[in-house]
């Protein structure tokens, strides 16, 4: 992938063909630029920044720099769009490392002040400096390890405690009920289901609505009472059968279909 500004060029192909792609992308570069250029625009390869995707075989994504314009831009490990840090191994680390970093940066700076702070202007400063970092794009962490996502829990759990003066030792699950907050695999399940909920009712932008295609299954359960359920196969990346089982068949059936 090759962004610039909000411009992005993509490709794929098998690793034995890294290097046909390369040339192709180059071409393609050569053409953007010429255009740019007769609408008085300026590619700067400076800026652009280059990324080799792939979930596996890592040692065969290619290392050499790619020709962009007169330039040799080297690839990236990691590259940010649209808010969203992608790693070359396409797992969000980097964008659950740097979440986390500024989430307890701010939490630091509240620290400072918390003392003034009466509750309410406590609570809105969290939401606003530290909750909306956690939740934005976080439908993007579906399908991430256990332990990214407990790093990104320990930014709750240390917001819980400030909020009501615990120790680090004192267990955070009565605090976040009391705060009705959801702990974070519950978030990017809840995000899903609303993102699910308005493909439905079509609310949502038409390339995520007309990606999407609803499977009708026959789904068991427990109690072996069977219902006929709506399961949607989602785009985010490397999300398994059982991830999608998982996320809009257990919502309330009213809820569904409100």
């Amino acid at each position: 992938m090759q962004s610039a500004d909000d411009t992005q060029i993509y490709g794929h192909c098998q690793p034995s063909y890294a290097d046909s792609l390369i040339q192709q992308v180059s071409v393609c570069i050569d053409k953007v630029s010429v255009w740019m250029k007769a609408n008085r625009l300026q590619l700067n390869p400076a800026k652009t920044e280059v990324l080799w995707c792939a979930s596996s075989r890592q040692h065969q994504i290619p290392t050499g720099p790619v020709r962009v314009g007169d330039a040799l831009v080297s690839p990236v490990t990691a590259a940010r769009y649209l808010g969203v840090y992608i790693d070359a191994g396409v797992i969000v680390r980097t964008q659950v490392i740097n979440t986390v970093r500024a989430s307890f940066a701010a939490l630091r700076q509240i620290r400072s002040v918390r003392r003034s702070l009466p509750q309410h202007a406590l609570l809105t400063l969290i939401r606003t400096l530290v909750i909306t970092n956690l939740d934005q794009c976080n439908s993007v962490l579906v399908g991430t390890s256990v332990y990214l996502q407990d790093r990104l829990q320990s930014v709750l759990n240390a917001v819980a405690r400030l909020v009501y003066s615990r120790r680090t030792s004192e267990h955070t699950t009565p605090l976040l009920r009391e705060l009705h907050w959801l702990r974070l695999p519950e978030r990017i399940q809840f995000r899903l289901c609303v993102l699910a909920y308005h493909c439905v009712h079509g609310t949502a932008p038409a390339y995520l609505s007309d990606s999407l295609r609803p499977t009708l299954e026959i789904v068991e359960h427990h109690s072996s009472e069977t219902h006929l359920t709506v399961l949607f196969r989602y785009i985010s990346v490397s999300i398994n059968p059982t991830e999608r089982r998982h996320r809009y068949h257990f919502l309330p059936r009213d809820a569904m279909h409100i």
